[in-house]
């Protein structure tokens, strides 16, 4: 099959419906010197500015139009047409291209010459397209059939009139607004079916509670149909007001700005009618759904039928005595005829005089409809208010001093105002949501209890940012480790919110994952390290990436003590030193070298190790606690150290001290602390042998284990332990190398039987075949002991087994 080559210029032209719409822009001077080139002209034509500037711009034309295109602008301002233009390939490339003259810097006028390359551009059809633009044009629109019958009205005609095109359809303009000025423009409405000529009428349109004089100005022209025949009439009116009523309507919008100042929904309900009240109306009320209070989801689709709300906000003009009747606690609960339920379910605003047979009966059998009388109110102006497509309540307008009507820009004014007060008010409610979800979410991930230990006291406090940001992922941790070991976590997520307390959640778990395989701590923020790139990578393409990143940033500090050695040790990536206080009152950071943050790949953490007295105090915090607003770090670590100094009977009074003396307030960011007192473990409950490396060394370090457990009067738990010692020295000695030492650990109501080989090789559990003399050692230990692995150090490894012992 022959393939044929596509021209790179007509493959420019295929593939600009392939790119997003860009312009080709030239300028020429009146010499036609090609002055100006851009980057979408070398698009187009694949010129570089370079090959083009300096040069006669005939040069780019396929024909030779030099004198006729001359002759075509002269004298113009501006020109367009389609032309012929030559592709820097040879190719022909016929576009359409607009001319304007216009004077440049130098002392020649110049053309700019554009052309638009449209991209694949993703429309609806026609009708569509007509649809939108009907709907959601601004003005007043509204079609009109050979009996001027109305079979179309936009939004803005249902606003100006307060009714839906639903209410409307089928019946003329004169049944629908009933008034001379309607009369005059079905007049005019029917000289355009006679004549087909557009027609102006002055006042054609009178929406709701507006005043004849102030009647809309309309235009009326015919539909026609491919024929020519007249089809339709389509009315189209604008809204003009008097201009001192437009300042003023213009400064109350303005004043906006008032409403939605703080996250607090009763707050702006407050700001909303304290702006409306006196400018637009004598007094206002706002009432939200039941729902809505009690700070629950609010439904997207307005409730049917009786509705439940709550009194939220109220004003009234100074000296007025309606603002008592307004004043409600209980619920109120309006029936589905009433006009509040029936806004609520029409979804747009509506104006009622009190003779209305609406409001008569409402305000007859309704008992939350008695302020109406009481306050001697002539006009009523109930608004929906609507935030992201769901309902929220209503607001409440009324006049009794004021002597004119609402009209129809003054429903268009109060669902102006209304909409920002929703829109505030729909997010304090879902920020509300999800700060709490976020906060559940953040109380689940942390410990709910302290595992029990004798390593350690310990106490701990969490607070969550008061600030709008959110709840962030502060997190602190207790993991008791082999050998009576503990270690201690504190760490801090970068970010606020659902996002960052599911990444703490994950880093979290993964500290306790690499913990239970007794990593020391450099190790363990290493492949730390390397989760939260992995993590980073994940969500590389997710939405709001960007704003957590994976959690890259995140600082962590890792501490591990041992109460037999009286050891500690700690490393810590970007996070604040922990601070010590010795039995004597001495308070000092522990000099940990500060590695990275968590999330920057192949940089190296180091640990710090120090012996600590048995009485100590460890302080573990997140950087919340060391930055408030009324004063410096220097005085904020001061004050730490001075609550961390005063003797206390116990550790939570040492926790609330610390947090009662560096805070005046909620803190701007989360702060989680931790402080532990350290323990040693008696000498008596640790005893430890160095064996020979020689097979015949293990009855004699089952004697001496047995020896032991009779001296701590646990010879119950004997059989047990020659067991687990003589697998375990077995073991040793078979895969391991020299020397070898066994310890037995005393603690409480645990026995820990540990033995220690220079070799680095790790044993692993394996099922032995029915004829194997061997491999069932580990299989034994495990079945015998609740816990055992196998702990690393610089040199060799340690194998542990653990065992409960019962209590009488």
């Amino acid at each position: 099959m022959e393939r044929r080559h596509t021209p790179p210029g007509e493959q420019a032209q295929a593939d600009a419906l392939s790119e997003s719409a860009y312009t080709a822009t030239t300028t020429v001077n009146e010499r036609g010197i090609v002055t100006g080139w851009s980057e979408g002209a070398r698009r187009l034509l694949g010129y570089v500015s370079s090959e083009v500037v300096g040069l006669r711009a005939a040069r780019l034309l396929a024909d030779d139009v030099g004198e006729r295109a001359r002759r075509v602008v002269a004298g113009r301002e501006r020109w367009s047409g389609a032309v012929a233009l030559r592709h820097r390939d040879g190719s022909r490339l016929e576009r359409r291209l607009l001319v304007h003259r216009r004077i440049s810097e130098g002392p020649l006028a110049e053309w700019l010459i554009v052309s638009a390359v449209a991209g694949r551009v993703q429309l609806p059809g026609g009708e569509v397209l007509a649809e939108w633009v009907f709907r959601q044009s601004p003005g007043i629109l509204a079609v009109f059939d050979v009996h001027l019958r109305l079979v179309r009205a936009n939004a803005g005609m249902e606003r100006a009139l307060l009714l839906t095109e639903d209410d409307m359809r089928g019946l003329r303009l004169a049944e629908i607004v009933p008034h001379p000025l309607s009369d005059r423009a079905e007049a005019k409405m029917r000289m355009v079916l006679e004549s087909g000529e557009v027609q102006h009428v002055p006042t054609g349109i009178r929406p709701a509670g507006v005043s004849a004089e102030h009647g809309w100005p309309a235009s009326l022209a015919p539909l026609k149909d491919a024929g020519g025949r007249v089809c339709a009439v389509c009315l189209a009116a604008h809204h003009t007001v008097p201009e001192p009523l437009a300042r003023q309507r213009m400064l109350l919008l303005n004043d906006t700005a008032r409403i939605g100042t703080t996250p607090d929904a009763r707050r702006t309900a407050q700001e909303l009618a304290d702006v409306a009240v006196p400018r637009l109306a004598d007094f206002a009320a706002v009432e939200l759904l039941e729902a809505l209070q009690r700070g629950g989801e609010v439904p997207p689709v307005a409730p049917a039928g009786p509705v439940t709300m709550g009194r939220t906000a109220v004003q009234s003009v100074p000296g007025d005595g309606s603002v008592s009747p307004f004043s409600a606690t209980e619920p109120l609960r309006y029936p589905a005829w009433s006009p509040v339920a029936q806004c609520l379910a029409k979804g747009h605003g509506a104006v009622y005089e009190v003779s209305d047979p609406a409001i008569a009966r409402w305000a007859e059998e309704d008992p939350q409809a008695a302020w109406i009388r009481q306050a001697g109110t002539h006009s009523v102006m109930v608004v929906p208010m609507r935030a992201r497509g769901a309902t929220l309540g209503v607001a409440l307008f009324g006049r009794h001093q004021r002597p004119e009507p609402f009209e129809a820009d003054d429903v268009w004014l109060a669902e102006e105002l209304t909409a920002k007060a929703a829109v505030s008010i729909h997010s304090a409610g879902r920020r509300t949501r999800e700060q709490t979800t976020t906060m559940t979410l953040q109380r689940s991930l942390l410990p709910q209890t302290l595992p029990d230990q004798g390593a350690l006291d310990i106490a701990t406090r969490y607070l969550p940012a008061g600030s709008r940001a959110g709840v962030g992922g502060d997190w602190f941790d207790v993991i008791p480790l082999s050998g009576t070991r503990v270690a201690l976590v504190v760490g801090d997520v970068v970010g606020h919110g659902i996002r960052a307390s599911a990444t703490m959640g994950r880093v979290r778990t993964a500290v306790r994952t690499l913990a239970d395989v007794d990593l020391p701590p450099d190790e363990l923020l290493a492949h730390l390290d390397d989760l939260v790139l992995h993590l980073s990578a994940e969500e590389g393409g997710t939405e709001g990436a960007a704003e957590s990143a994976g959690g890259i940033g995140t600082t962590c500090l890792y501490a591990v003590y041992d109460p037999v050695s009286r050891r500690c040790m700690l490393a810590r990536a970007g996070h604040p030193p922990p601070a010590v206080v010795s039995p004597d009152g001495a308070v000092r950071f522990l000099d940990v070298p500060a590695g990275p943050p968590l999330g920057l790949g192949g940089l190296p953490f180091e640990t710090f190790e120090t012996e600590l007295d048995e009485g100590s105090l460890i302080a573990l915090y997140t950087d919340g606690l060391l930055e408030p607003r009324d004063h410096d770090i220097d005085e904020a670590l001061d004050k730490m150290f001075q609550a961390l100094a005063r003797p206390a009977r116990t550790l939570d009074t040492v926790c609330d001290r610390v947090l009662t003396s560096m805070l005046t307030h909620r803190p701007d960011d989360d702060i989680a602390l931790l402080i532990a007192r350290t323990r040693a473990l008696d000498t008596d409950r640790v005893a430890t042998w160095d064996l020979v490396f020689d097979p015949a060394v293990v009855a004699e370090a089952r004697r001496r284990a047995t020896d032991q457990l009779t001296a701590w009067h646990l010879d119950d738990a004997a059989f047990i332990t020659e067991l687990v010692v003589s697998e375990l020295i077995t073991n040793a000695i078979r895969y391991g190398r020299p020397p070898i030492q066994l310890r037995l650990i005393h603690e409480n109501n645990t026995l820990i039987c540990e033995v220690f080989d220079s070799s680095s090789t790790t044993p692993h559990m394996r099922r032995a075949r029915t004829f194997d003399e061997g491999g069932r050692g580990l299989l034994l230990v495990g079945q015998l002991a609740q816990r055992w692995g196998t702990r690393h150090a610089p040199t060799g490894k340690t194998v542990w087994a653990e065992q409960f012992l019962t209590t009488e």
